[in-house]
């Protein structure tokens, strides 16, 4: 059997809906089940039978209003999903949402030697060739808790075309796409720590602009971002810049430049490390030791 032409679709299935101790027809693949029954002109339809969902309105025809202290029947009008009532959450994906504006707290000192498992926000600096990638990769994937590594470098390369190098000459271009690139690794630690994922992030950032480096990654992230500097010695930095490829290889001179204005991190306050006789191990461990020091008395920044 099949629906007149114009007839509403039956109401879909659900608790409540449907005859106790019978499922409605329309449950049932290939079984459309029985077309509703107009009532004659002018007249009211029959009430529903015991546990059945009331019949719905048929085209064109106004709803009559409820009686007198009865409350109104939600119908199922054919033309798609009832919307929820007013504050009833809906669409659960697994989704944290982030504090508005919320910064990241510095966490409690940890028990025993380390940062044991508690959930940081770190900021390696240091030169090109210092090993700052190498070493965050290194400490996050040894970690006993759940820890990401950001790489500013990274996300800054996400832009394929119209990618502002800045070893074609620093301008306009790669100064906003490096400020744009800091605000989204601020994002991703937040998004991070918000899910409970400790956050490692590297960046060259300059003690001679405290505006748009330190302290723009205070503002993205939060005053519980705990920054430690990776500084090795420059002839360190110059033979490891010399086995990378791409536009990641700098010149001997720009090299030399940037570990010179890195050196006005001495006497800043920061903790630094001077990694130019460790390996990646030994580097990734004084860093979680530095840390552990970091969170217990916090450096002034």
């Amino acid at each position: 059997m099949q629906h007149a032409v114009g007839a509403p679709l039956p109401p879909p299935h659900g608790p409540g809906i449907g005859h106790v101790g019978r499922p409605y027809q329309a449950q049932h693949a290939g079984h459309p089940g029985p077309p509703p029954i107009s009532p004659p002109p002018g007249q009211a339809p029959p009430p529903p039978a015991p546990g059945q969902a009331p019949p719905p309105p048929a085209q064109g025809r106004p709803q009559q209003p409820p009686a007198p202290g009865q409350a109104p029947q939600q119908g199922w009008s054919g033309t798609g999903p009832t919307p929820p009532p007013a504050g009833q959450v809906t669409g659960h994906t697994g989704h944290v949402q982030l504090p508005p504006g919320g910064p990241v707290p510095l966490p409690a000192p940890p028990a025993g030697s380390g940062t044991g498992g508690a959930t940081l926000a770190v900021l390696l600096i240091g030169p090109a060739g210092a090993g700052k990638t190498t070493v965050a990769k290194l400490w996050a994937a040894r970690r006993r808790v759940p820890t990401a590594h950001v790489s500013l470098d990274d996300v800054r390369e996400w832009v394929r075309s119209g990618f502002a190098d800045p070893q074609a000459g620093w301008n306009d271009h790669s100064e906003a796409q490096y400020r744009l690139a800091r605000r989204t690794c601020g994002f991703a630690a937040r998004n991070f720590l918000a899910n409970g994922i400790s956050c490692i992030l590297d960046d060259a950032v300059f003690p001679d602009r405290p505006v748009v480096g330190l302290g723009g990654w205070k503002r993205h992230v939060g005053p519980g971002l705990l920054p430690v500097v990776l500084l090795p010695g420059l002839e360190i930095v110059l033979e490891r810049n010399a086995a990378r490829s791409g536009n990641r290889r700098l010149s001997d001179e720009e090299v030399a430049r940037i570990h010179g204005r890195m050196a006005g991190w001495y006497g800043s306050g920061l903790p630094i490390i001077d990694n130019s006789t460790y390996d990646v191990e030994t580097t990734a461990r004084v860093l979680d030791d530095v840390l552990a020091r970091s969170i217990a008395s916090p450096p002034a920044w």
